[in-house]
């Protein structure tokens, strides 16, 4: 016999009802439908905000701020040294590092750090370049400009 999808159902006892509120006092939930009798919280749509405390300055304004957040880490971007293969050409630019989809077009500056090998001579233009990854380009016959 096959399966119908008519004919799915979940395991019985394995899902609970759900309770029917304001049913008439037989019902169990009649009534005020377990909402107390007055008060906001009574009322449809009553209640108070996220993080409320009753007009006292709340916690999340107490604690005192922490921390910074560069806006400058949205643009910027690190680029391993491995991934400088992919660019076409001897000369790697911000621009050619974008059309190569190395970094995206939202990134207005980029380091080039460590990671990986260089295989062939390349010349660095405009491009920030740690220590050792500038050690490793000038080792394999190419050069970094600032």
């Amino acid at each position: 016999m096959a399966l119908r999808l008519n004919e799915i159902a979940p395991a019985k006892g394995s899902r609970q009802a759900r309770k029917r509120v304001g049913r008439g006092a037989s019902a169990g939930q009649g009534g005020t439908c377990g909402r107390g009798n007055k008060g906001q919280n009574s009322r449809s749509g009553g209640g108070v905000r996220l993080g409320f405390e009753g007009g006292q300055l709340p916690l999340q304004k107490r604690v005192p701020t922490y921390g910074f957040k560069s806006r400058k880490g949205r643009t910027t971007a690190e680029v391993r040294l491995g991934e400088l293969a992919s660019v076409e050409g001897d000369e790697v630019t911000l621009a050619t590092l974008i059309s190569a989809g190395v970094i995206s077009r939202q990134v207005k500056r980029a380091r080039v750090f460590l990671s990986g090998e260089v295989d062939r001579a390349l010349t660095v233009k405009g491009v920030k370049v740690s220590a050792g990854a500038k050690a490793a380009i000038e080792a394999a016959g190419g050069t970094v400009e600032a």
